[in-house]
């Protein structure tokens, strides 16, 4: 055989291996292919070409393992058993960009899948070498690292904090500093995933002056990296007093609350939820966001949103009103009480209403002038029926029945009250009456109303244990009457 037919051999030998590696990333783009591309074996023919002499066969043998080992935890699995991550780390550390890409690509595609993924590439000695690409020079080699560092860090404390003993915390916020959005946004992705799991994590995202900085961008035009902004501020306010303190040293307001408007609807619900995580700790923080105009803003973005996008302003309104009498009044002045009850109203999702009420019952429970304010809108009703509803989930109907309770116990508008003697449990009931009985006796105006719109007649019908609470109740009610007026509502039972 001639040296020329030698070399035609082996040309095409690389030719027929540039061919399988091309088609099989390419055929594994399309998810009807992935069973059939399993069955065939291909992970251990993918696994010799990572280690191939050509580096765009490297390149797109790594490409095609990542896409195979991102469609399901199977696949992720057999990337794991089939030793395949030790090579790709050696290589991470030796071979060009593109290389560095693929592979980082295919670290992330295992550790999202589970703890269990994550930890093998942790263990395989994957973070240094991660850390390590975070300084490259291309861009692309940081974006692909810090992707695959984030999936890592977001399934526990354990993981997260072997990210940051790897040392990647310092080198992520020199990452979102840098000009590429792309990077930009996984680098703040990266430290919301390390920054939610405790706060000793929080604190090192914070030690590492990360808070300066994505303040900076919450203005920033790119709806996608406000989003992951404002995620992470709201992942470091979330655990304690000091560490939101220290958000909000960062001049957040009122500048945040713009994103509140935006069109972007995940921009405006980590928006609330920023507001949220702050708003919960302390009464000075809820008023200083009261004071930048939080509360009527919160409100307006509730108005202007559906569904789960609602959810964390929802809260936010109820973390405020359960402080202090003088917050619950600034959410009632701000119009908070229609608006939280369109939600209890309109939205389908039950956790929803649930919230919904858990914040109107919040509302509703500092003084008969806040319970007021809740009942005259035709609140107290809607949760009734919730709460009665075999339909609403477990946990809206012990919202329900705990707002109702919270407002009632306050109540003293006895015409929100009337309906109650008539459609309410005794369980319920009971309340009701105890209100009119504080109320009756000290109100001539009441008590004839009382008679007039049958509510007398209505409470001699009402079967008590005698010597119960509700038996004292209704003695108090009866003994505000001359016995005649008592005696003849009785008889016309």
């Amino acid at each position: 055989m001639s040296q020329r037919q030698v070399l035609q051999v082996f040309e095409q030998y690389q030719k027929a291996r540039t061919q399988f590696v091309q088609m099989v990333a390419e055929l594994a783009t399309r998810p009807q292919n992935i069973e059939t591309l399993q069955n065939a074996g291909v992970m251990s023919l993918l696994r010799p070409l990572l280690l191939d002499v050509v580096p765009t066969i490297q390149q797109t043998a790594a490409l095609a393992l990542g896409r195979l080992a991102n469609y399901n935890d199977d696949l992720a699995e057999a990337v794991v058993k089939g030793d395949i991550l030790p090579q790709l780390v050696y290589s991470l550390a030796e071979q060009n960009r593109f290389y560095k890409k693929a592979a980082a690509f295919v670290l992330r595609a295992v550790g999202k899948h589970s703890p269990q993924l994550a930890q093998a590439i942790v263990d395989c000695g994957a973070l240094d070498t991660l850390v390590i690409c975070l300084e490259d020079f291309d861009p692309g080699v940081k974006e692909a690292a810090a992707w695959a560092l984030g999936y890592i860090a977001r399934h526990n404390t354990e993981l997260s904090q072997a990210v940051v003993d790897a040392g990647a915390i310092p080198l992520l916020v020199l990452c979102i500093q840098e000009p590429e959005i792309a990077l930009k946004r996984i680098a703040a992705s990266a430290l919301s995933d390390i920054s939610k799991h405790s706060p000793e994590l929080a604190q090192t995202v914070v030690d590492a002056g990360a808070i300066a900085h994505l303040a900076q961008m919450i203005l920033n035009p790119d709806a996608k990296l406000k989003r992951q902004v404002l995620s992470a501020l709201s992942q470091i306010a979330k655990h304690s007093v000091d560490l939101a303190e220290m958000v909000v040293e960062a001049e957040i307001f009122p500048v945040v609350l713009t994103c509140l408007k935006d069109k972007d609807e995940y921009v405006k619900k980590n928006a609330c939820t920023l507001i949220r995580e702050i708003a919960k700790h302390t009464p000075e923080l809820s008023q200083l966001i009261v004071n930048a105009g939080g509360v009527a803003a919160v409100i307006d973005c509730i108005g202007s949103s559906k569904g789960n996008i609602r959810l964390p302003g929802i809260m936010m309104l109820g973390y405020v009103a359960a402080h202090s009498e003088n917050l619950a009044m600034a959410v009632i002045i701000s119009k908070g009480v229609p608006q939280l009850s369109i939600c209890l109203s309109e939205e389908p999702e039950d956790h929803i209403k649930a919230a919904a009420a858990w914040a109107l019952g919040q509302l509703g429970r500092h003084t008969p002038e806040h319970a007021r304010a809740v009942a005259v809108t035709n609140t107290l009703p809607v949760l009734l029926s919730l709460y009665m509803s075999a339909e609403s989930s477990e946990d809206l109907q012990l919202k329900s029945k705990k707002a109702i309770k919270n407002i009632l116990q306050k109540c003293t508008y006895l015409p929100a009250l009337e309906p109650f003697l008539y459609d309410a449990p005794p369980n319920i009931l009971k309340h009701v009456v105890g209100q009119f009985s504080k109320v009756l006796p000290h109100d001539s105006k009441a008590r004839r109303l009382f008679v007039t719109s049958g509510g007398l007649k209505k409470v001699q019908e009402i079967k008590a244990e005698p010597g119960s609470l509700l038996q004292e109740y209704i003695n108090s009610i009866n003994n505000c009457y001359p016995e005649e007026i008592v005696r003849s509502s009785s008889d016309s039972n």
